[in-house]
């Protein structure tokens, strides 16, 4: 969707920053919304009212704050890469959510909501999982809270990201398979929202990124805004000053939203999402959603969506188990439409480059999603000397050592 499809883009993102999206019918502008079979209406009006009556209450983020600091280990570091700053030009700064607890940001969300659940009654969790790291964190979060536990994630994922699936076993967790349709996020969704229809009250899902029906999208967001707010603060307390550019992955877009929110009134700032180019722009190729992507009703939200002629949703690839999914939240498309955030693409190859050039000059290893950013941030660094750029590293790449044995570690260094 264009930007002159949006007449009043300026009102749309003041609206935005003033907390009036979503509105009352869960629309960040056109996009979001509720598309979903009956049964589960009554359990998301249950939820929306838990979240408007808990969520910012300040008992309820008194707990949340707790977990944060004593559990999940916030704030995480803020960090000058100051290797990779000289070799690129421009100073590169890294908001290090690798650092937190499970090593990713999805601890954020899965802490934050499964402390909703155990206020609203919930008796067992449901989640699903891509790269593994949402399972993880959900597991980690239901043995921290004593709900039991269970993950679905396709079988094509947990070949990949077999690490995690180990860690969420151990962690008490059941990990189901999913061997229908596309076998990657897309399908294990599908599956966590059947079982949720089946026990709509006694189940509660937790929903890894800001996708879904409202109040999914806005409920992710809030608890991944705690990202932006820490490296906003750490960015000036360290510099004095904004960062030119603020740039992170998306896939269903957790991580982004969390560092793009607090940045969104800073019109000085320009902010840049990177999504998944796989092997090229072909359809199948890549889960570059917003770039090639057209509106559509997916998992109960209207999006951005990769989808033929005929509006089938199509499967993706990427290297990067976490950001091969379809479509994207309702949040970014509207950014998107509105043109305050500029979305572009890393293939496969620049996101494995970015995996390589992190660890070997600032020894640290990204996960392949956060990878993509750290591709993005090169090609900015080099055309903005002497600028500063903000990288939301959204996780450690642990996690992908068998897909990096299968990739970097099988060619000669470049």
């Amino acid at each position: 969707m264009s930007v002159a499809a949006l007449p009043e883009t300026q009102g749309l993102l003041e609206a935005l920053i003033a907390g009036q999206l979503p509105d009352a019918r869960g629309r960040f502008g056109p996009f979001g919304g509720r598309y979903v079979p009956e049964t589960l209406i009554p359990p998301l009006e249950r939820l929306a009212r838990g979240v408007r009556e808990h969520l910012h209450a300040r008992e309820f983020q008194a707990e949340l704050a707790a977990q944060l600091t004593s559990w999940v280990g916030r704030p995480t570091a803020l960090t000058h890469a100051a290797r990779l700053s000289g070799r690129w030009g421009a100073q590169l700064w890294l908001k290090r959510e690798d650092l937190a607890h499970t090593g990713a940001h999805k601890i954020n969300n899965a802490i934050g909501q499964a402390l909703l659940a155990r206020r609203l009654g919930a008796r067992r969790i449901v989640a699903e999982t891509g790269a593994g790291q949402h399972g993880v964190a959900s597991a980690a979060a239901c043995a921290r809270l004593g709900l039991p536990c269970t993950v679905y994630m396709g079988a094509v994922d947990m070949e990949r990201q077999a690490p995690n699936v180990g860690r969420m076993r151990l962690l008490g967790a059941t990990v189901v398979p999913v061997t229908s349709g596309d076998r990657t996020l897309r399908a294990a969704i599908d599956e966590a929202l059947r079982d949720w229809v089946s026990d709509p009250l006694g189940t509660y899902y937790l929903l890894g990124s800001v996708v879904g029906p409202h109040p999914y999208p806005y409920l992710v967001r809030e608890l991944q805004a705690v990202i932006g707010r820490e490296a906003r603060a750490q960015m000036l307390a360290a510099t004095g000053r904004l960062p030119d550019a603020v740039i992170a992955c998306v896939g269903g877009g957790s991580n982004s939203i969390g560092a793009f929110h607090a940045f969104l009134a800073d019109g000085a700032v320009e902010i840049i999402g990177v999504e998944a180019g796989g092997r090229s722009p072909k359809l199948g190729d890549n889960a570059a959603t917003v770039a090639y992507g057209r509106p559509g009703v997916l998992h109960g939200t209207y999006s951005m969506l990769l989808q033929d002629a005929d509006g089938q949703v199509q499967e993706t690839h990427s290297v990067s188990a976490g950001l091969d999914y379809p479509g994207v939240g309702p949040e970014h498309a509207l950014l998107a439409a509105i043109g305050r955030v500029r979305y572009e693409t890393a293939s496969d190859a620049e996101s494995l480059a970015g995996v390589r050039a992190l660890s070997e000059y600032e020894g640290i290893l990204p996960a392949i999603e956060s990878a993509h950013a750290l591709a993005a941030a090169e090609r900015w660094a080099r055309a903005h000397p002497g600028g500063t750029v903000l990288v939301c590293l959204s996780g450690r790449g642990d996690k992908d050592m068998p897909t990096l044995q299968q990739t970097l570690l099988a060619a000669p260094a470049s």
